[in-house]
C-alpha cells in the first residue's frame, strides 16, 4: 500500500531525530522525496546519509521551524531541491518543565514558539504550494498532552493543544482544496525529547516517562503516518491516537 507513495516529496520538520527522523526513513523507502529540516546539521547530515545508503532520496536543510523566514525559506528550498511539494510532516518539538509559577516566560515562548508556531509558519507557507499542485497533505505531530493538561509540563500541554485546534481548523478550511490534514497524538514515544528540557529534574522525569516499559518506538509512529497517507484521497484520517499497550504511569 506504501508504495503507492512513490514519487512524491515530503518535507519534515524536525527530521533530524525521533519521530521525524523515523518517518523520513519510512516515507523514503516507500519512494518519497525528503526534505528534512532541523538545527543540528550534523544530524540532518546523518539522516540523509542512512537514507541514501539505503537506497533513497533526501536532502538536509537547516532551518530553525521557530523563525517565520526560515520556516518559509525551509518550503522554498524544498522546491527548489525537487520541483514540487506534496506532504508536509510537522514534527519539530520541545519540552519544559514546570507551570505558571515554576517556568519562566522565556521557557513558555521557547515551547510554544517551536510547537505551535512553527507548525503555523511550515503550513502557511506549504499552503499555496499544495494548492496549487492540485492537493496534498499535512500531517502534524501533537500528544496526548493535547487532550489533557499536565500541570508539571504545562506549557507543553498548551502547545499540543493549540496545534489540534490549529490543525482541526485547516482541515475544514482545505479539504475543498483536495488537501488532507491529519493530527497524530502519541503517547509515550522512546524519543530525546527529554534532552529539551533544561531543569535536571523535570527531564529525568520526562525521561522515565518515555522510556518506561512498553514505550512506544518512533517508528511505530512514523507508520500511521504511512497508513494515513496511503488511504484513498476521498478519506482523511483527521486524528490519530496512539498509545503503548501496556501503559503503567500515563502522564
Amino acid at each position: 500500500m506504501s508504495m503507492m507513495l512513490a514519487g512524491k516529496v515530503a518535507l519534515i520538520t524536525g527530521g533530524g531525530t525521533g519521530i521525524g527522523e523515523a518517518a523520513a526513513v519510512a516515507l523514503a523507502a516507500a519512494g518519497v522525496s525528503v526534505a528534512i529540516t532541523g538545527r543540528r546539521q550534523e544530524r540532518l547530515d546523518g539522516v540523509v546519509a542512512a537514507i541514501s545508503a539505503a537506497g533513497g532520496v533526501a536532502v538536509a536543510i537547516r532551518s530553525d521551524a521557530s523563525v517565520e523566514g526560515e520556516a518559509f525559506d525551509a518550503v522554498e528550498q524544498t522546491l527548489r531541491a525537487f520541483g514540487k511539494l506534496d506532504i508536509v510532516v510537522n514534527s519539530a518539538g520541545v519540552n519544559e518543565g514546570g507551570g505558571i509559577q515554576s517556568l519562566d516566560l522565556e521557557g513558555w515562548r521557547k515551547v510554544i514558539d517551536i510547537n505551535l508556531w512553527g507548525t503555523i509558519y511550515t503550513c502557511k507557507a506549504a499552503v499555496p504550494h499544495l494548492q496549487a499542485a492540485g492537493g496534498g497533505d499535512i500531517i502534524n505531530i501533537s500528544s496526548t498532552a493535547g487532550r489533557r493538561a499536565a500541570g508539571v509540563f504545562a506549557s507543553y500541554a498548551t502547545s499540543k493543544h493549540g496545534v489540534n485546534g490549529f490543525t482541526e481548523s485547516i482541515r475544514q478550511e482545505l479539504g475543498g482544496d483536495n488537501i488532507r490534514v491529519s493530527v497524530v497524538e502519541p503517547g509515550a514515544t522512546e524519543t530525546e525529547i527529554a534532552s529539551s528540557v533544561t531543569d535536571p529534574q523535570w527531564a529525568a522525569m520526562m525521561q522515565q516517562h518515555v522510556s518506561k516499559q512498553g514505550a512506544m518506538q518512533a517508528a511505530d509512529i512514523a507508520e500511521a503516518i504511512i497508513f494515513i497517507l496511503s488511504l484513498p484521497r476521498r478519506a482523511n484520517v483527521s486524528q490519530i491516537l496512539i498509545r503503548p499497550t501496556i501503559d503503567t504511569a500515563p502522564m
